[in-house]
């Protein structure tokens, strides 16, 4: 995770893309003595709502619109594949790679999963409380 692409969503269609390296002096900026697990952490305690994506991913894209339809514009962390295998041993614990590692949502500091997860989560009605709560709506 040498080089992160985070986007800092505004407002619906405006953005700010920050290329995070060791010498960004931005709230997310890293840290070369941190290690990856540490960086991430970092990034999920300090950001409401964090979203690793992949540019490619489809469904990346209905996670970050859902969440953009009830007004909340997450952090986005767009990985590579090879840093795929850093978040999956973040979450996973054992560093394995499965199918559909990204999206990964953070709330609240608190790993929620992917894209079925959130849905089922907004479907019960939880995710808006739960939103409000952590002071992101």
């Amino acid at each position: 995770m040498e080089g992160l692409r985070c986007y800092n969503f505004l407002s619906e269609g405006e953005f700010m893309l920050q290329l995070l390296t060791p010498t960004t002096t931005s709230p997310l900026a890293l840290d070369i003595s941190e290690s990856s697990h540490m960086r991430i952490q970092r990034l999920i305690n300090e950001n409401p709502v964090v979203i690793f994506s992949r540019s490619t991913c489809y469904m990346c894209d209905v996670m970050k619109r859902l969440f953009y339809s009830i007004g909340v514009y997450p952090t986005v962390i767009e990985l590579e594949e090879h840093e795929v295998n850093d978040l999956a041993a973040f979450y996973c614990g054992d560093g394995s790679v499965e199918e559909g590692v990204a999206p990964a949502v953070f709330i609240g500091g608190a790993f929620v999963g992917g894209l079925e997860k959130l849905v089922a989560i907004h479907l019960s009605g939880q995710l808006v409380s739960k939103l409000v709560e952590i002071g992101a709506l």
